[in-house]
């Protein structure tokens, strides 16, 4: 999410007349956007911040901006008040108070002649469409596109919908104008973005749900080009039959399914207010394996949340064990401020303790993984090609799986069949199938 803010707010940039620069060094107006999913990510966006603190001193003629969560949607007085030097705050999504602070800068004519320009820009583009960054026009193959904003599913430990506020569904006719203006600078993958995917539409009375547009989203692929379609965050509660159904029948929704479990121990589960017991999510695992052919499955873990004790953490470990998906992705707890368990709960599980259990399950899951992936090879499977990295095109499979490959030509923003002939827990290495020449057939007289 933090990606498509951070585009939405260089393209508003850009129509002001601003370039990016080729380095931090170089640029005039600095921005920090910023994630606090975890005590770490704040402590990193607060971490550059500071640094930039030195750099307003030697240049006070630069503008220094903050983005995102850090910021929240309400005032961020404690943030005015500890960073001095910060000359913009903005919410997540919305860059307008950067552009009304350059604005104010400028001389009265050029910004009559930039308003004019905007009102020329908006005629010319439906509601929805995004003109991307300059330097990633026609650069990017996967793009972003976010489908409902904040969240009103209030996990105990999750600080989302204090700081992105609730839910906003976005209409089909803006989504589709997005997507369609994404192909017409390249992009060939969209991925549409919720914190809370599944309730896509919740918040709209008698609206679509996420598999109507998925089914909307996948004929506009189809007329322009877009050759993938994914969706992300999922949740146990809200995945249906018939969203699961719709990604089965529709060829361009790839089978990757990113729907987190947090922990396998129903009273961790309770505690976390996620709404689901361990067997549910089994059953769900089951019912989606089921449903998909060849699906990949994605899951997040946090390890040592408040009162989980190692019987109960081991939980966890055995239903990763037990269902072997496809990743997981790794967090240990820390409180956030003003969720349930950051109000009514004690950290209580030792730092030392987190980084064991952590370790335990990333050991486990690069065998589960690598396990996964040794079945790939000799096969042949379709990549969509997104970039060349040290001297290899780099790849993915539609199951989300990282492979690189060597071919001469240009294979940027193209599918290839591929053959595995290398795969590890964490990506897999092809070659163009080799054409194999028939020796032609002699048949003798008599």
């Amino acid at each position: 999410m933090n990606v498509a803010d951070s585009q939405l707010l260089a393209s508003e940039l850009e129509k002001l007349g601003h370039r990016s620069a080729p380095n931090g060094d170089d640029a005039d107006i600095m921005v920090v956007n910023t994630c606090v999913v975890r005590q770490s990510a704040e402590d990193k966006g607060l971490g550059r911040l500071q640094l930039l603190s030195k750099v307003k001193e030697a240049h006070p003629e630069k503008v220094i901006g903050v983005m995102g969560c850090m910021v929240g949607v309400r005032d961020p007085l404690w943030m005015r008040q500890r960073l001095p030097y910060v000359d913009v705050f903005m919410p997540p999504s919305d860059p307008s108070p950067m552009v009304s602070f350059l604005k104010e800068r400028m001389d009265e004519r050029d910004v009559l002649a930039l308003e004019a320009r905007a009102r020329q820009d908006r005629d010319a583009l439906q509601d929805g469409e995004i003109v991307l960054p300059l330097h990633e026009r026609d650069q990017l193959v996967s793009a972003h596109v976010p489908i409902v904003y904040g969240c009103s599913h209030a996990c105990a430990f999750c600080i989302i919908p204090f700081r992105r506020g609730v839910e906003r569904s976005r209409s089909v006719g803006e989504i589709v104008a997005h997507v369609r203006s994404l192909a017409a600078q390249g992009v060939k993958e969209v991925t549409l973005l919720g914190q809370i995917v599944d309730r896509y539409g919740k918040d709209i009375p008698d609206g679509p749900d996420l598999a109507d547009l998925l089914r909307v989203t996948h004929d506009v692929a189809d007329e322009v080009g877009i050759e993938r379609i994914r969706f992300l965050t999922s949740h146990p509660n809200w995945m249906t039959d018939k969203l699961l159904h719709t990604v089965a029948e529709l060829p361009r929704v790839m089978p990757h399914i990113e729907v987190p479990i947090q922990a396998g121990d129903d009273t961790v589960l309770a505690r976390m207010r996620r709404g689901y017991t361990a067997d549910q999510y089994r059953r769900l695992v089951g019912k989606i394996r089921r449903t998909i052919p060849d699906v990949a499955i994605h899951t997040d873990i946090i390890v040592g949340f408040s009162g989980e004790t190692r019987s109960q953490f081991m939980e966890t470990y055995r239903v990763l064990e037990e269902l072997k998906l496809d990743k997981a992705h790794l967090a240990r707890y820390s409180p956030r401020p003003q969720t349930v368990s950051a109000r009514r709960m004690e950290d209580d599980v030792p730092d030392e303790e987190k980084r064991e259990r952590h370790k335990m399950l990333e050991a486990l899951q690069a065998r589960v993984v690598a396990e996964i992936n040794s079945r790939y090879l000799g096969q042949q499977v379709e990549v969509l090609v997104e970039d060349k990295y040290k001297g290899r095109w780099r790849a993915r499979t539609p199951q989300n799986k990282l492979v690189f490959f060597e071919a001469d030509g240009d294979w940027k923003g193209k599918l290839a069949q591929v053959e595995v002939t290398w795969t590890g827990p964490w990506s897999m290495q092809a070659r163009l199938p080799v054409k194999r020449q028939t020796d032609p057939l002699v048949f003798a007289a008599g």
